[in-house]
């Protein structure tokens, strides 16, 4: 799967093997650098979730040309980077392992060999800051806005009260760092996400070990289905964080962590408005979502029915005012939450949503 992209690097940076997965796969590790503060980086622990690890490798293919950033990274830093946690999962294209199990859940039990392969670097690097990559969905938007949050932030709780430690005041002082570089370029589109404590994951078990921990969430940017956009963003931020470790003034300006806005769930990829379907009186708005599923070894987005409502609950990343037509699809006569369908129409007119 990566393969040839580690052989690629291995002439630069050291690529080792730190065990199998469930299904008998190597979980990959790279090391860069040799210097004292030690970073250890995690990505695709959702198997589904690849748009961090694209990122990491653009990111590294960039370490690999001399320049300023490199020399410093080199000798500042050592980090260790587990590009994909989950190689059963991203096989298989599915947020859980081969045994169904959210590895991001499994930080006290340990019951799955890629938990445990986690832990056991964690222990034995003994790592000064901890990054956590992940994508989110689309539904995820920005405060009360129509905007999506492209990149999500979190400084996971060490504990049930939320107490701000010296190690989440560092990890909050990061984020707040990279959230004013990004804001350059997707302004508004930054948010932070839900802070609620639960030692079953990783980000807060090792937040609770006093290690600096950040969340990194890989969102929807507009039209920008495949996430290459997304990806560019994700890089800059790594980027931004490499820079920001070595800036001391950082460390005063954790209280503006909180001045980012919480992400809401309040997008949805279609919203259909003032639209007439068989069995309502009123006029309603039809809220559909892609679903990805892995076919033929390619992604295809499914159209999936998400709610029904009267009023205009959500925001829609595209919107559409069908203009009290009746609208109608291939898939049955009435219109049910959930339903999979893969046509629309209204009146007699195809409606052309991707």
């Amino acid at each position: 799967m990566i393969e040839p992209i580690l052989n690629d690097l291995k002439s630069f940076f050291k690529i080792s093997s730190l065990g199998k997965s469930e299904m008998e796969k190597d979980i990959h590790s790279i090391t860069i650098g040799n210097g004292n503060t030690k970073i250890l980086v995690w990505s695709q622990m959702h198997g589904n979730e690849s748009t961090t690890t694209k990122a990491l490798f653009d990111i590294l293919n960039y370490l690999t040309s001399e320049s300023e950033f490199q020399q410093d990274v080199l000798e500042k830093y050592t980090i260790i980077i587990i590009p994909i946690l989950n190689p059963d999962g991203a096989a298989l294209y599915t947020r859980e392992n081969a045994n169904g199990v959210d590895l991001n859940r499994d930080a006290l039990e340990l019951t799955q060999k890629e938990s445990i392969i986690l832990r056991n670097i964690f222990e034995d690097f003994k790592p000064d800051y901890c990054l956590n990559l992940h994508d989110q969905r689309t539904i995820y938007n920005v405060g009360n806005t129509n905007l999506p949050a492209t990149i999500s932030f979190l400084a996971p709780a060490a504990d049930v009260e939320k107490t701000i430690t010296s190690a989440r005041k560092k990890a909050m002082s990061l984020i707040v760092g990279m959230q004013e570089e990004l804001e350059k370029f997707i302004p508004g589109q930054i948010g932070r996400y839900d802070d609620s404590f639960n030692l079953n994951c990783v980000g807060d078990f090792f937040q609770s070990k006093g290690i600096p921990t950040i969340l990194f969430e890989a969102g929807h940017f507009q039209q920008d289905y495949q996430r290459e956009k997304t990806r560019s963003f994700i890089a800059l931020a790594l980027y931004t964080f490499l820079n920001s470790l070595l800036d001391k003034s950082l460390n005063n300006i954790y209280k503006n962590y909180f001045n980012i806005p919480e992400n809401s769930t309040s997008l949805r990829d279609i919203a259909l408005k003032n639209a007439k379907i068989k069995g309502q009186e009123k006029l309603v708005n039809v809220y559909i979502q892609f679903k990805e599923e892995l076919q033929n070894n390619k992604i295809e987005f499914i159209l999936v029915i998400d709610s029904i409502k009267e009023d205009f609950k959500f925001f829609g990343h595209r919107e559409i005012d069908v203009k009290m037509e009746k609208i109608t699809h291939d898939c049955g006569n009435l219109f049910n939450e959930g339903q999979v369908i893969k046509k629309l129409y209204f009146g007699k007119k195809k409606l052309h949503i991707k």
